[in-house]
């Protein structure tokens, strides 16, 4: 039987609003919520907040979840850290195949990009997809620069 990872959640201003949506989802789905900012909508640095959320999830506070206007910023951000596997996703395949092949730790969205729906959809085929291991721990394990 498996349990529920906690979930670290962080965002910009551009993501503040669907970030919210997405923790009242993970609230009502059983799962313990972080939220390390940003909490108003005041302009503020994208890296900042993947930086805090990436730091949790290497230290292994759980899951992260990372919105901007795009994404693309989170992501690069959240993946300079060793042991995050943070992946942009705007479909709901890509965010099952990124959990059962990558075993992604973080799933960045972009605010503006898509839409609430969609995004929920997203969040929660991420939530839900297994990681199949096998060949794909094999790559896994070859991320790393110094992987053997």
């Amino acid at each position: 039987m498996s349990t529920k990872p906690a979930l670290v959640f962080g965002s910009d201003h551009a993501g503040l609003a669907l970030k919210r949506v997405l923790q009242k989802r993970a609230e009502e789905l059983g799962y313990t919520v972080t939220d390390v900012g940003t909490h108003d909508e005041a302009s503020t640095d994208y890296p900042d907040w993947a930086h805090r959320v990436a730091a949790q999830v290497v230290a292994g506070q759980g899951w992260g979840v990372l919105v901007c206007g795009t994404g693309i910023g989170m992501s690069i951000s959240a993946n300079r850290h060793k042991g995050v596997r943070a992946a942009l996703c705007g479909d709901v395949f890509s965010a099952k195949m990124t959990r059962a092949h990558n075993d992604a730790n973080v799933l960045c969205l972009g605010a503006r990009v898509v839409g609430e729906g969609l995004a929920l959809e997203i969040f929660e085929a991420f939530l839900a997809a297994p990681f199949e291991g096998g060949r794909h721990q094999r790559r896994i394990d070859k991320i790393e620069p110094n992987a053997s």
